[in-house]
C-alpha cells in the first residue's frame, strides 16, 4: 500500500520513516550523507515528461497505473527489454530469474512479433523517440536467436543497443560474441562484482576471456558491480583499477548499490544496505584520494548542457532529468606519466560551465540572437579549463564546442579515448521507495502489452507490474521443457573455466591474476 513518509536528517545521514497501520513503523537509511544530499538537491529539475502517454489519467495516481502515464516527468533515457527470464547462474542476491519448482514460476521469452511491437512502442514515444535499448534477462545470451532479436531492434530504428550479461557465453563462445556484435550490439553491460573469486564467484575466471572477445569484436564494456555492504564494498577501488588496466575496451564502471528485496529484518538490512554516498566515500579511500567525494555530481547536473542545445536548435533533445538522489557520476582520466587518475574536476570548473550553459539558454529563450549567443559560449569555454592540468591528448573546450555547434552528443565519444566514466545508480526497493524519485525515473521497461514502465515500479512492485504482465505472455516451466526437449537446470553453467583453479584461487586469495592486475595499477 502507499504510505506517507518523512525524510529527515540525523547524524549527517538521511533517513525515511513511514508507519504501516498493520505492521507498524519502518525506518530506513535513504542517503548516507546529508551534506551530499544538500549539494545534489540543487540540481533538482523536472523533465519533459511523456507527450504521448500510453496511460491517460487526469489525476496522478502513482504508482498504481504505470505505463507511461501523463504525469511522468522524464522520457525514456534507457529502455530495458527482458528477452528471457532463464539464467545460467543462480546468484543469491538476484531479484529475477526463473526457478523451477517455486510456486508461481513461469517461463517468459517474447517472440519476434512481440519484440517488434515493443520496439515500435518505444520509438513512438514523444517528444523524444526511445533510442537507447538494453537487452536484459535473465541471461540474454541463452537465447539462440539473440542475434535476430538485435536485428529487429536495429530495423526499428534504435541506434544504441547494450546487452546486460554475465559474459560467460562471450568467454566460452567467441563466435557467438562476434554474431551479436555484427547484429548491432554496441556495448556489454557486464556484471563484475569484485577482483577476487570470493567477492565475484559468478564470473571471476571468465571475465578476462570475455574482455578478449570484446577486444576482437570491437565491443565496448561497462563494468557493473552490485555493491553489497560487508560483502564486496572493500573492493570498489580494485574494480576501478582493473578497469584502468583494460581501458582499451572498458569505458565505464557503473556501481549499483544493492536493492534489498524480500522480507528482511532491520538488522539484516543494516548489514547489507549501502547508499550512493557510502560508495563514493569508499572509492575515495580505496583510490588513495585520487577520486574524491567532491569529484561526483548527480545525474541531472548535465541538464544545463541539454537546455542550451535545445534552445539553440528549437527542438526537444535527449535529457537526463532523474531525481538527484538516484545516481551520480564523474569522469576520470589517466595521467600518461604517473598512471594516476585525474578527475574532470581537477582541471575544469564544472559548476561555472554549467551556470554559463543555463544563463545562455535563458538568453536564447528570451529572444537574444542564438548564433551570437552560442559563439559567445564557445569563446568562453576555454576560460573554465586549466590546460596545464588537462591530460595530454584531451581538448575539453573543443569537445564541448563541437557538442554545442553540432547540436548533438556524438562528440562525447572522444571522452572515452583516454577517460573512464564512473557512475552510481541506486535502484529502489520496498523499504526506501520514494514516489518523487519514481515519477522522474528515466530507466524504463517495455512490455508485451505495449506499456513503458519505470524500473522502480516494474521490479519493486512485481505483483503489479513485472510478474503480473509477464505471466500473461508466459508458459509453465514444464511446458517449456516439454517443448524444447531439455530440462531448465541443463542450462546452468557448470564452471568449466574454474576446473584446476586450485583451492587458493577458489577462495579468492591474492594469487588471483585479476587481483594482481588491480594492485599493479596503483604502482
Amino acid at each position: 500500500m502507499i504510505l506517507d513518509a518523512e525524510v529527515f536528517e540525523r547524524d549527517n545521514q538521511v533517513f525515511m520513516s513511514k508507519v504501516c497501520p498493520t505492521h507498524g513503523e519502518c525506518e530506513e537509511l535513504y542517503f548516507g550523507s546529508y551534506e551530499m544530499y544538500k549539494k545534489f538537491s540543487t540540481y533538482w529539475m523536472d523533465g519533459k515528461g511523456a507527450h504521448s502517454p500510453n496511460v491517460m489519467i487526469d489525476k496522478c495516481s502513482c504508482p498504481n497505473n504505470c505505463g507511461l502515464c501523463s504525469n511522468h516527468l522524464s522520457h525514456s533515457g534507457l529502455a530495458n527489454m527482458i528477452v528471457t527470464n532463464r539464467c545460467d547462474l543462480t546468484c543469491w542476491y538476484c531479484f529475477f530469474y526463473v526457478k523451477k519448482g517455486l510456486e508461481g514460476a513461469y517461463m517468459y521469452e517474447p517472440d519476434h512479433t512481440q519484440i517488434r511491437g515493443m520496439m515500435k512502442t518505444l520509438r513512438a514515444e514523444r517528444p523524444i523517440p526511445g533510442n537507447s535499448m538494453q537487452i536484459t534477462g535473465g541471461e540474454p545470451m541463452l537465447r539462440e536467436d539473440i542475434a535476430d532479436v538485435i536485428k529487429i531492434m536495429k530495423e526499428e530504428g534504435v541506434d544504441h543497443i547494450q546487452m546486460n550479461t554475465n559474459g560467460i557465453r562471450h568467454a566460452m563462445d567467441p563466435e557467438a560474441a562476434r554474431e551479436v556484435r555484427l547484429a548491432g550490439c554496441n556495448n556489454l553491460y557486464l556484471s563484475f562484482d569484485g577482483v577476487t573469486a570470493r567477492t565475484n564467484p559468478k564470473n571471476h575466471w571468465e571475465i578476462p576471456y570475455a574482455l578478449d572477445s570484446c577486444r576482437k569484436t570491437g565491443t565496448t564494456v561497462v563494468f557493473v558491480p552490485t555493491v553489497i555492504k560487508s560483502i564486496n564494498d572493500h573492493e570498489l577501488g580494485g574494480i576501478i583499477r582493473y578497469a584502468q588496466k583494460n581501458m582499451d575496451v572498458v569505458h565505464a564502471v557503473n556501481f549499483q548499490p544493492v536493492s534489498l528485496t524480500g522480507r528482511m529484518g532491520k538488522s539484516e538490512r543494516e548489514k547489507y544496505r549501502i547508499t550512493v554516498p557510502d560508495c563514493v566515500q569508499r572509492i575515495e579511500e580505496q583510490t588513495n584520494g585520487e577520486v574524491t567525494v567532491d569529484d561526483w555530481f548527480p545525474v541531472p547536473s548535465c541538464m544545463p548542457l541539454t537546455n542550451v542545445i535545445e534552445a539553440f536548435s528549437s527542438k526537444p533533445k535527449y535529457e537526463l532529468s532523474i531525481h538527484f538522489a538516484c545516481g551520480a557520476g564523474t569522469y576520470i582520466f589517466e595521467d600518461a606519466d604517473t598512471k594516476k587518475f585525474v578527475p574532470l574536476t581537477k582541471f575544469c570548473d564544472i559548476q561555472g560551465m554549467l551556470e554559463l550553459f543555463e544563463d545562455k539558454a535563458e538568453e536564447i529563450r528570451s529572444g537574444k540572437n542564438k548564433y551570437f549567443t552560442m559563439l559567445e559560449v564557445v569563446r568562453k569555454l576555454k576560460g573554465f579549463v586549466d590546460t596545464k592540468k588537462q591530460p595530454a591528448g584531451l581538448d575539453l573546450a573543443k569537445m564541448f564546442g563541437n557538442i554545442l555547434m553540432k547540436r548533438s552528443f556524438d562528440s562525447v565519444g572522444s571522452w572515452h579515448v583516454k577517460g573512464l566514466f564512473l557512475g552510481m545508480m541506486h535502484f529502489q526497493d520496498k523499504y526506501n521507495e520514494d514516489l518523487e524519485r519514481l515519477q522522474r525515473c528515466d530507466i524504463h521497461y517495455v512490455t508485451p502489452d505495449l506499456r513503458i514502465v519505470p524500473f522502480c515500479a516494474f521490479n519493486v512492485i512485481p505483483e503489479w507490474y513485472r510478474d503480473r504482465i509477464q505471466k500473461k505472455y508466459s508458459i509453465t516451466v514444464e511446458e517449456w521443457e516439454e517443448r524444447e526437449g531439455v530440462k531448465l537446470e541443463d542450462g546452468l553453467y557448470r564452471g568449466l573455466m574454474r576446473r584446476g583453479a586450485g583451492d587458493e584461487l577458489a577462495a579468492g586469495c591474492a594469487k588471483s591474476q585479476m587481483f594482481h592486475d588491480a594492485a599493479q595499477a596503483t604502482m
